[in-house]
């Protein structure tokens, strides 16, 4: 008897996970905020391009505010932001969000919650972008928890493009420069 093969996820994301309309733009015109993007590639181990990834992220909008039931602030939600959006990567596993810098709350630092979704990935990889500009980084107690030696692998650096921001997040999904990653709960 031979081994059957081994049974991964993928690569069929965009099939099923990415249809109509470009979901990577969370804004519209009369968004409130600050627009910014966020550009930057998902890599492997040997920082090599995952071209097939899929990339979610999850934000309140400028004034901190989910839109889900969960937040009690949700009736008061910025209506023009989407506050979900998905990218996949494609040639040298790039992926790009057009989004506004998130508020925050409670003393918290700004930050982006992060999925990432690649072949060979039976559970997803779920962690949190942070933003290299902010003060309240020094006293976001989720930062804080990580070894300050892995701290930068969840800070995105700005690179100012003319009209909007530009942050750079890479996610490196194993090996030494491994993205910190966290258990969803």
């Amino acid at each position: 008897m031979k081994q059957s093969a081994n049974q991964t996820v993928g690569p069929y994301f965009r099939i099923g996970l990415i249809y109509g309309s470009p979901q990577n733009k969370l804004v519209q015109e009369q968004t409130q905020g600050e627009h910014i993007r966020i550009s930057g590639r998902v890599l492997d181990g040997d920082g090599q391009p995952v071209l097939d990834a899929l990339v979610e992220i999850w934000q309140p909008d400028a004034n901190g505010i989910y839109n889900h039931p969960a937040d009690p602030l949700q009736d008061q939600v910025d209506p023009h932001f989407r506050g979900f959006g998905r990218a996949e990567t494609r040639q040298e596993g790039v992926f790009e969000f057009v989004t506004v810098k998130p508020g925050s709350r409670n003393g918290a630092a700004p930050y982006i919650n992060v999925r990432v979704f690649a072949r060979g990935m039976l559970i997803h990889a779920v962690t949190r972008l942070y933003f290299a500009d902010e003060p309240a980084n020094a006293n976001d107690p989720v930062l804080q928890a990580i070894t300050p030696e892995r701290r930068h692998t969840l800070v995105a650096h700005c690179q100012e493009t003319g009209q909007v921001f530009v942050y750079r997040f890479d996610i490196y999904l194993q090996g030494a420069q491994e993205t910190v990653f966290f258990n969803p709960e």
